[in-house]
């Protein structure tokens, strides 16, 4: 009896834990990025997928990725040559959500997946080290992030590295929902104001679109968990 109590217990806590993992999650991703100090890598991470989304647009629209640069405060830069302005442009922001939704998408379909797009991710980075950082803080930046994935591949429990993965989509995916408001600053420069100049519409619409593209993707992951 003793033994059958307790493998009911298991057996409920883990279909509780199935059922809302995602808030649980979501929750704790919330209030990790409202901590000072252990919330900056993550913050550089959103920043570094922005900036490789903008490098990947305008590697498929026959252009060339110069450097990539990567500041403290979160803030980074990718400096391109050719290619289509307007899809690099838009690229940014657009391509970190999905990058967010990407990375919990895999690491929730199987254990594996996460292990493998953890490695992924590693070789990315080392990629960025050697043929776009051009200075010494890029360089530090990168090699944080990339210690934290080498960090994770190194996991010895698969299932450990899949909540750790869902966890590093939805901080992505957080940061992606709260940074194109940084651009209504009424300074006009950065993707926005360049969208803006390109298309004559407004800046804060390009703000709204990739805000309400973060929130679709974030709503999609939503709707995944209840199934």
């Amino acid at each position: 009896m003793s033994f059958l109590s307790s493998f009911k217990t298991d057996t409920s806590s883990n279909s509780f834990w199935h059922k809302y993992h995602f808030f649980f999650l979501l929750f704790a991703a919330i209030v990790f990025k409202q901590l000072p100090l252990v919330s900056i890598p993550f913050n550089w991470l959103e920043s570094y997928f922005h900036e490789i989304s903008h490098g990947i647009a305008a590697l498929l629209t026959g252009g060339n990725v110069l450097r990539i640069q990567l500041f403290a405060n979160g803030a980074g830069l990718c400096t391109t040559q050719g290619g289509i302005s307007f899809i690099i442009s838009f690229s940014g922001y657009a391509g970190a959500t999905l990058w967010g939704w990407g990375i919990y998408k895999l690491a929730s379909s199987h254990q594996r997946a996460a292990q493998t797009f953890s490695v992924l991710i590693f070789v990315l980075l080392l990629s960025s080290i050697v043929f776009w950082g051009r200075d010494l803080l890029t360089w530090f930046i990168l090699s944080v992030l990339a210690m934290i994935f080498l960090l994770t591949i190194k996991l010895q429990k698969i299932h450990f590295l899949q909540r750790l993965m869902q966890f590093f989509g939805l901080l992505i995916l957080l940061n992606s929902l709260s940074s194109p408001s940084y651009l209504l600053d009424g300074r006009h420069i950065g993707d926005g104001a360049a969208l803006a100049s390109m298309t004559f519409i407004p800046e804060f619409v390009w703000v709204l679109i990739w805000f309400a593209i973060a929130l679709l993707a974030l709503y999609s992951l939503y709707k995944t968990a209840k199934k």
